[in-house]
């Protein structure tokens, strides 16, 4: 996996900090390499150290933080991984880069199905995988994923290219409960029925919506929210008013959901510390704190959503444990890559 220009300078510059190999072991500091934006997580580990007095080292990057964890080995200086999604959790595990973790103030905040079998890595936020139809033109309350393969929506889809990770999980979540050859059938109808190229990001296919390009898209709930409260770009708020949020569901799984979440380092130079900060942001405290900040649910079903993510309606996430459906996802790559569907 390439590493963009910016990923580097804002990883360079981090790791300025993080270079002194003393200080990176030194009592009272934590180091986390996280894939979440600065401005989200920021919050959480300003008041995990006002609670603690424990400093917080963070490197930031969009993409090659788990492969620079391969390469550092047992000198790297991380303590925490932080990701954006399951994929790459389950990557992480799968080269052995993380170590389970067992502290009940953990375990007993995050539920089975939204952590590794074997507690190599947690959930911290949940997101759905929904539809944003349109106010004018698409005039439904209800629609299930198996739907938006159904010829009566040809050329009116849009969504992002089908190799991201969003919708690898997805596709992967159907492969899961219909086996290869129903993933299949689904994705080439859901092809069959765009009304662009698939490109941009879950943003951009609501402000194609917006434009009329088409009547449904597929995005993540939580845009919804940056949308509609966007300030610098006040158009992303026209987008977000032009649709409505939909929760699709299969007669078989419900709505599928993708996480953001946490795994302890193999080789954790500050350990103790790192589980501390773990524990901190499984409590009710930072699960609110976490989700409200990028409008997600909370993992932890005590802690409720904010009010604007209430506000979109209620839906039956995917029991299925996320670890299961990730590592579909090099399968479903594969079937993205068969059926041509970015082409």
């Amino acid at each position: 996996m390439s590493i963009s220009r910016r990923s580097l300078l804002t990883a360079a510059t981090s790791l300025a900090v993080l270079a002194i190999s003393q200080p990176a072991r030194a009592a009272g500091e934590v180091n986390v390499y996280t894939y979440r934006q600065p401005s989200l997580i920021d919050p959480l580990f300003k008041q995990f150290t006002a609670k603690t007095g424990i400093a917080v080292r963070a490197v930031f990057a969009d993409n090659g933080l788990v492969e620079r964890l391969a390469q550092e080995g047992r000198n790297s200086p991380a303590d925490l991984l932080l990701t954006a999604d399951v994929g790459r959790l389950v990557e992480a595990a799968g080269r052995d880069l993380g170590q389970p973790v067992t502290s009940p103030a953990i375990l007993d905040k995050i539920p089975a199905n939204l952590r590794d079998p074997g507690n190599m890595w947690f959930g911290l936020t949940m997101r759905a995988r929904v539809v944003y139809a349109s106010v004018e033109r698409a005039k439904i309350d209800a629609i299930t994923y198996e739907e938006l393969a159904d010829p009566k929506w040809k050329g009116k889809i849009c969504l992002r290219p089908g190799n991201h990770p969003y919708n690898l999980g997805l596709i992967a979540a159907m492969i899961a409960h219909k086996g290869e050859d129903g993933a299949r059938a689904w994705l080439k109808g859901l092809k069959d029925n765009l009304a662009i190229k698939p490109s941009g990001n879950d943003r951009s296919q609501a402000k194609s919506v917006f434009a009329g390009e088409c009547d449904l898209a597929i995005a993540n709930t939580y845009y919804m929210g940056k949308m509609l409260t966007n300030d610098e770009e006040p158009e992303q708020k026209d987008w977000a008013k032009a649709v409505k949020i939909v929760f699709p569901s299969s007669p078989e799984f419900g709505t599928h959901v993708n996480i953001s979440g946490m795994l302890l380092t193999r080789n954790a130079p500050n350990k103790d510390n790192a589980l501390k900060l773990m524990e901190f942001l499984a409590s009710d405290e930072a699960q609110r704190l976490y989700a409200d900040g990028n409008f997600e649910y909370p993992v932890n079903p005590a802690v409720a959503a904010s009010d604007i993510v209430k506000s979109w309606g209620s839906f039956t996430p995917d029991t299925l444990n996320v670890a299961e459906i990730a590592k579909l996802e090099p399968a479903a790559a594969k079937l993205v890559d068969e059926v041509e569907f970015n082409d």
